[in-house]
């Protein structure tokens, strides 16, 4: 049985849905939705369903119990080449293009919230905003700008890979993050003592700021505030030049040890302690709205309680079901990596054919140390001029050339005020800075000439961070594919799915049996999304992958394992 190959859906009221199936419009009712769209998925390969915002249709059909293979999501397809300079700006415009411009994605917290509350938000940000927006005549658009492009291949992938991320962040929300409320109690009483009274901090946070006030004779002492803390420190003879940790750490006083500690554990209680555990989790679940492509660079973005900076201490609340298992990877020095691909530099590709690409320079003669590799290659990506890193710097771009040029090409076209791009076409911002409309020969300021090797250096590594954002997008869009393969039959929730993503690591929440199997469809996808961006230049992607309980159990094998 075959059914169509494209299917698009448009809203046209509260309860009234159009579907353009292979251009052929057939009406719908919205409560007819998840059988017609479970009828098509059942015919062959599925169709693409494209529509405006996969936020505002995969939740409901998730739900119901529903899975779609692909989608094409008009929302991130618009910004992607919208900022694209390999796309012709001017078959993209049209009477809808600021409305486009101003879409965001709908919140699963805030649409909840307003449906259980009767609000009207959530209703009239779904069907009259959003219905309002013709999503076929930008499908056209989109696809007219597309094909006039000279890189149309690399950029198809690009939008394929960004739909398919759409796709994931819906069903990670959707099965959410498995999450022990009774372990993150323990680790939160282990580390601040007992659950304090509402509006008082705990007894272990107070008592470590009482020892960082007497050691320091100032009674009065508000930690928070940096010149309160400056002004304290230097009335017993210390002179920092700031208050950071790492400044504090060199300092030799009675007072800095318990000031440290205040500090980590203040952010533990405000972050994650017991007011984030009653308001985030809920049925032995944690979901938060994760954003594909919500940094300019095309790395994930969250909303709802700090998806992407969970602390280490709370990583065994990360805890999968009874019979089930964590699949935890993380890629080893991605970002060096396709530095080497995407600058089609050989010789760096033949330094982390090792596995670990820092030892590889080492190994080359570039450079003396391990540290000093790491040093060189990091400051070569982030602009590092001065000190130790700029000489490492220069030992680097002695031994590849081809790596640091490229580079060195984006810094400067960042530093005239062009937009750079990355692997597939992602194109960056443009600066807004005074210096930008400044002609070429009229003398620069001092405060320019900063800006623009600031914005050199955001250049810089856009082009490596966000062709590695690629990559990972490319990996997570080929693992979804195989782990539905893998999982039988059942719901996203009941077979094996992705649960959490952070730009180099992801984590699968798989039945215990399926766990090995999962680890090798991890491997296998980065292995086929190399392939798939970089055709036959020699470069690998190798993988920690770890089987455990919680997440907890793979961050300690990885500490066992290879350096990062």
């Amino acid at each position: 049985m075959t059914g169509p190959r494209q299917v698009l859906l448009q809203r046209r009221g509260p309860d009234a849905v159009v579907a353009l199936v292979d251009g052929a419009p057939e009406h719908l009712q919205e409560a007819d939705l998840s059988r017609f769209v479970a009828r098509l998925e059942a015919a062959g390969a599925g169709p693409r369903w494209v529509w405006d915002d996969t936020t505002r249709w995969y939740p409901a059909l998730l739900a119901a119990g529903l899975r779609v293979r692909r989608c094409l999501d008009l929302r991130l397809v618009h910004r992607l080449l919208r900022r694209s300079p390999l796309v012709d700006q001017g078959l993209l415009t049209g009477p809808e293009t600021a409305a486009w411009d101003e879409l965001v994605p709908r919140s699963a917290t805030s649409a909840a919230a307003g449906s259980a509350g009767g609000g009207a938000e959530g209703l009239f940000d779904l069907h009259v905003h959003v219905a309002a927006l013709d999503a076929a005549a930008e499908h056209a658009a989109q696809q007219a700008a597309l094909a006039a492009s000279l890189q149309r291949g690399r950029l198809q992938l690009l939008v394929a890979a960004e739909s398919a991320a759409a796709l994931v962040a819906a069903e990670m929300t959707h099965a959410g993050l498995p999450w022990r409320a009774d372990v993150h109690e323990a680790l939160l009483a282990a580390e601040l003592g007992p659950r304090p009274p509402a509006g008082e901090p705990p007894a272990v946070l107070a008592a470590l700021l009482a020892r960082a006030r007497e050691a320091l004779g100032a009674p009065s002492l508000n930690p928070d505030s940096p010149a309160d803390l400056l002004r304290a420190l230097r009335r017993v003879g210390l002179e920092p030049p700031d208050t950071r940790s790492g400044t504090l750490s060199q300092l030799d006083h009675p007072a800095v040890a318990p000031l440290l500690e205040h500090r980590r554990l203040s952010r533990l209680h405000a972050a994650n302690g017991w007011r984030w555990l009653r308001e985030w989790v809920h049925d032995g679940r944690y979901r938060p709205d994760h954003l594909p492509g919500g940094v300019v660079s095309g790395r994930w973005a969250a909303q709802g309680g700090g998806a992407l900076s969970v602390p280490a201490v709370l990583r065994p609340a990360v805890a999968a079901d009874e019979g089930w298992r964590l699949v935890v990877a993380d890629v080893a020095q991605l970002e060096p990596r396709v530095l080497a691909a995407v600058s089609g530099d050989v010789d760096l590709a033949r330094a982390a054919a090792g596995g670990d690409l820092y030892q590889g320079v080492v190994d080359s003669g570039a450079v003396a140390t391990r540290s000093d590799a790491k040093l060189a290659v990091l400051g070569a990506m982030y602009g590092a001029t001065a000190g130790s890193g700029g000489r490492m710097v220069e030992h680097l771009a002695r031994r590849y050339p081809r790596a640091v040029e490229h580079l060195e090409l984006a810094a400067a076209a960042g530093e005239c005020g062009e937009v750079v791009s990355t692997w597939l076409g992602r194109g960056s911002p443009r600066p807004g800075g005074a210096w930008t409309q400044q002609a070429p020969d009229v003398p620069v300021s001092e405060a320019d000439l900063r800006e623009r090797r600031s914005w050199g250096r955001f250049t810089r590594n856009f082009v490596v961070q966000g062709s590695a954002a690629e990559w990972a997008a490319s990996w997570i869009a080929l693992l979804r594919e195989e782990l539905w393969r893998i999982g039988g039959a059942g719901r996203v929730e009941q077979r094996p799915h992705l649960v959490l993503f952070l730009h180099d690591e992801v984590l699968v929440h798989t039945p215990a049996a399926l766990a090995e199997e999962v680890a090798d469809a991890v491997r296998g996808a980065a292995e086929r999304a190399g392939r798939l961006l970089y055709g036959e230049f020699p470069i690998a992607f190798p993988l920690d992958v770890h089987v455990g309980s919680s997440w907890a159990d793979a961050a300690d094998d990885a500490d066992a394992g290879a350096p990062a």
